[in-house]
């Protein structure tokens, strides 16, 4: 919570805006449907849509009137990158990426996350760097590369995407960076954001413990990954761009534990993103003075 001095938010403090949203992939394996009730009752800030193979995930008009009903805004769409969903919207990765742009921009979402090509989509890869760039500058939609994680086996490492696992080498103008793939790639979080600069604007919020080829996603605060640092140092920079909690709860045993592990995400992304606020605090003599500044 802002601190408030009669009434009034005190000089030079910044209120973080940062949406904090909710990937429809964290309700998994409820339906779309589930995701937006849930993001409702709880208070989240929006939706990110993974486009996945349930059919409400593909379907402009279904996604506008889940939201419209629950009155949650789509703020951002997840194309159809994984494996699972190699033939949704087509085969065509090109096509892929502009039928993502189009029901972002039908929708009023901000934002695509797309991730690197495989390594065997060569043609594909040959072109992405340019070949995004040319999209981003024919629309306001911001593709946002999502970084990824090597495969390793017998301490070695296969590489599975082109040009590379990581974007921080690359010429991606927006990038989406992932604190679960970060515990898998055994990357240094922060650091990865220092580099990035303000090419950052976009957050998949979760967990790690770092097991080797496993992707856990799971609640921020129960694995290793600097989830906490992390939002304040965002909140700290006047980061505005979104937190999406895109967490694992398919080992909850009823509606009831998912929306637990759901609301302890919001509460964790609510209360680190508002800590460099905490530092401030009205004295006795009813002056407003900063208390442990980083």
């Amino acid at each position: 919570m802002t601190p408030q001095h009669n009434g009034a938010v005190p000089p030079g403090i910044r209120v973080p805006d940062a949406p904090i949203t909710l990937s429809t992939a964290s309700v998994y394996p409820e339906k779309v449907p589930s995701a937006f009730e849930i993001a409702a009752l709880l208070g989240y800030d929006g939706i990110e849509v993974m486009v996945s193979t349930d059919a409400s995930s593909q379907d402009l008009n279904v996604l506008r009137r889940l939201s419209d009903y629950h009155q949650v805004p789509i703020k951002s769409i997840h194309a159809p990158c994984l494996l699972l969903t190699q033939r949704v919207w087509g085969r065509e990765p090109w096509g892929k990426l502009v039928r993502s742009k189009e029901v972002a921009e039908e929708l009023g979402a901000d934002v695509v996350v797309v991730h690197p090509p495989f390594r065997w989509q060569r043609e594909y890869a040959r072109d992405f760097v340019e070949g995004l760039a040319r999209m981003q500058e024919e629309t306001d939609v911001l593709f946002a590369v999502e970084n990824m994680f090597p495969l390793k086996a017998r301490g070695a490492e296969a590489g599975l995407y082109l040009p590379d696992w990581s974007p921080v080498d690359q010429d991606y103008p927006f990038v989406t960076l992932d604190l679960s793939h970060t515990a898998v790639s055994g990357s240094d979080a922060i650091a990865m954001a220092e580099l990035l600069g303000d090419r950052l604007r976009h957050l998949h919020l979760a967990d790690g413990v770092g097991v080797t080829n496993k992707d856990e996603h799971l609640v921020p605060g129960r694995g290793g990954q600097p989830c906490g640092p992390m939002l304040e140092k965002l909140a700290d920079e006047g980061f505005r761009g979104h937190v999406v909690l895109e967490v694992n709860t398919r080992r909850a045993a009823t509606r009831a534990e998912r929306m637990e592990d759901l609301a302890e995400a919001l509460a964790f992304a609510r209360l680190h993103l508002a800590a460099a606020d905490r530092t401030w605090e009205v004295t006795s003599g009813g002056e407003v003075s900063r208390r442990g500044a980083r």
